[in-house]
């Protein structure tokens, strides 16, 4: 014990990257180093990253735990209809093909920026470890994405150049894009860190414009068209694969909405008056950007849908979305018009929801929505 006390008295004092979540410190008294659950912080937090327990932020690991027994892969689910439909040249009109097309000309990239946002740039910042495990499984999640992606594409036997540049090639399609690589860049440039009032509200203000208008705005148009055609038994194997990307989706935006909150609790002089109405005017934008898709994906009305409506039911999203970080509603007044799509968010059962086939899960758990 006295050499212990001895070891304590004449050793450096650690070094704390701030920002970096990284514990620089001699190894003799690393081992020693026992860490409170009081002493974590989500960023700029000066505990060791690698000490998952003791468990300060709970709702994070549940997340994961629940993101584990969600677990699917593309190939589980058959595309037999789906190919004799798209074969079939009376099988889908002119204006359903051209939606299944825009649609996965933004999905197949967008899930790779979300991939490459978390690895490379918010897994750096964020200094929690029980947060950093479910952003592992978020990351592994976007890949599942993007193969499921890739997976109807050559099922489809579609032009996957045609597709894969559908982002440099669609206006409409690159300017979401284009909205959203800024918030990117800034995560991800090497000499980014988080230490400061100006740099905490920059990290903020990227995940806020990730969980909130890509993952929970940006995705919700494509997720309506393709569920309506599911719903009218049409391209249901893409439909399936659809909606356990909507489940997980859900949970992302959730999580991140979750990370937001925490943030500001622990940061409370971020969460300005000037910086809100910043993020106001980014949701307005966002919008915008998202109804000029619908009517670029629907140029008439298809399957009961036309893009007036999307105006209203992102409007509606938004409002949402505002209200879950502590906004106030950006257009009073807007209803939902696609109640269904509710519905289809909080399903919970085994059976697919198309009816092509009982899908059996590897950790055996049943689907949970939350």
């Amino acid at each position: 014990m006295l050499q212990f006390e001895q070891e304590l008295k004449t050793t450096t004092p650690p070094q704390v990257g701030k920002g970096s979540g990284v514990i620089e410190a001699p190894a003799d008294l690393a081992r020693f180093r026992r860490i409170s659950a009081d002493d974590k912080r989500v960023i700029n937090g000066q505990t060791d990253v690698n000490q998952l327990v003791p468990f300060k932020y709970k709702w994070a690991w549940e997340k994961y735990l629940s993101a584990c027994a969600n677990h699917w892969m593309p190939q589980e689910i058959p595309m037999n209809r789906d190919i004799a439909l798209w074969k079939d040249p009376s099988g889908l009109t002119e204006d359903e093909r051209r939606l299944v097309k825009r649609n996965l000309g933004f999905f197949v990239t967008a899930d790779s920026l979300a991939a490459n946002n978390i690895v490379l740039g918010t897994y750096r910042h964020i200094t929690a470890p029980e947060c950093r495990q479910y952003l592992l499984r978020q990351a592994f999640e976007e890949a599942i994405h993007t193969h499921a992606y890739q997976y109807i594409v050559e099922s489809l036997g579609l032009d996957e150049g045609e597709v894969f540049n559908a982002y440099n090639e669609i206006e409409s399609i690159r300017a979401k894009d284009q909205f959203l690589i800024p918030f990117i860049d800034i995560l991800t440039n090497p000499t980014f860190c988080t230490g400061t009032p100006e740099n905490d509200q920059r990290l903020l203000r990227s995940l806020i414009v990730f969980a909130c208008l890509m993952e929970g705005l940006f995705f919700y148009v494509g997720f309506v068209q393709i569920l309506a055609l599911g719903r009218q038994n049409k391209m249901t194997g893409a439909a399936e694969q659809y909606q356990y990307i909507l489940r997980d989706e859900s949970m992302h935006c959730n999580f991140g909405i979750d990370l937001i909150n925490q943030i500001k609790l622990e940061n409370p002089h971020l969460w300005t008056a000037a910086f809100r109405e910043e993020i106001q005017e980014l949701f307005r934008t966002a919008v915008g950007l998202e109804f000029r898709y619908a009517e670029d994906t629907m140029p008439r009305g298809v399957l009961g849908l036309n893009a007036p409506m999307f105006k209203e039911y992102l409007r509606f999203i938004a409002n949402r979305r505002a209200q879950q970080i502590g906004i106030e509603p950006l257009f009073p007044g807007v209803t939902n018009p696609f109640p269904w799509m509710s519905e289809m968010i909080d399903l919970k059962k085994e059976k697919n929801f198309f009816e092509t086939r009982v899908t059996e899960y590897q950790t055996g758990g049943a689907l949970s929505w939350d």
